[in-house]
């Protein structure tokens, strides 16, 4: 079992930052991708930004050059540094864990709202 506790949601006005992180703890392994995925109302959930333990990242392209991902394996957290954030990355935010060999594991999800 692996839990997730994330942290860091919360309103800001278009233009504006926020900052996402994500601690994991319980059975984590060395090899493993944690990220974050997005859910806006009426819209299905999408994947936002992932990062691999070596360090690999793919992103959305609706997100690039605005979101940074980071991962700091020695304690097992994810970041997500949200710039010139848009109405449109209004969503919960989920982050996750995938240890390649079980079950993904899900946080409980963070509001994320960015006014006009």
């Amino acid at each position: 079992q692996v839990q997730l506790v994330e942290s860091g949601g919360g309103l800001v006005q278009a233009g504006g930052s926020l900052r996402l992180s994500c601690a994991a703890s319980g059975s984590i392994r060395s090899n493993s991708t944690m990220g974050w995925y997005r859910q806006a109302p009426g819209k299905q959930r999408e994947l936002v930004a992932r990062i691999t333990s070596g360090g690999s990242t793919n992103y959305a392209d609706s997100v690039k050059g605005r979101f940074t991902i980071s991962r700091d394996n020695a304690k097992n957290t994810v970041n997500l540094q949200m710039n010139s954030l848009k109405p449109e990355d209004t969503a919960v935010y989920y982050c996750y864990y995938d240890s390649w060999v079980a079950v993904v594991y899900w946080g409980q999800g963070t509001q994320v709202t960015v006014s006009s």
